[in-house]
């Protein structure tokens, strides 16, 4: 009796634990920090969501204490991703920009992406996340 009540139990979550095995985790460093401020960043799995479209995946700020920062993102579907993000050094939560709107505090773009003339496009940035542990390291222009 106690062994069909076991099988019908394993079999039920096994659907479970297939799923929780295809989903990523992704680890964000950041590097090139003054040990102050914060890094502001949004996670995006999606163009429209790159350009300011859609909602991004995550969005978050880590306390800047040492020359590095890092963030994990537990649970992701595996997918293309791209990371945007900016050294808020003075701490006021907002990119610091000259007159001509050049930015004046540091900034970073996953695949280390250049920017030129504004933010570099979404195929440059975006990166892939499969199932199992990722990673991905920004380090930060000024």
């Amino acid at each position: 009796m106690r062994l069909p009540l076991l099988l019908a139990l394993t079999l039920c979550a096994a659907p479970f634990a297939a799923r929780a095995a295809d989903t990523a985790s992704l680890t964000v460093t950041f590097t090139g920090l003054e040990p102050r401020g914060a890094v502001n960043f949004v996670l995006v799995n999606s163009a429209e969501a790159y350009g300011d479209k859609a909602a991004p995946v995550a969005a978050d700020r880590i306390a800047v204490t040492g020359d590095t920062a890092s963030k994990t993102f537990e649970g992701l579907a595996p997918g293309r991703y791209a990371v945007k993000a900016f050294h808020d050094v003075n701490g006021d939560g907002k990119m610091g920009t000259n007159p001509f709107g050049i930015p004046t505090e540091p900034y970073g773009f996953s695949n280390n992406a250049k920017a030129a003339m504004g933010p570099p496009k979404w195929d440059e940035a975006a990166f892939q996340v499969n199932a199992g542990a990722g990673v991905q390291t920004i380090s930060m222009a000024r």
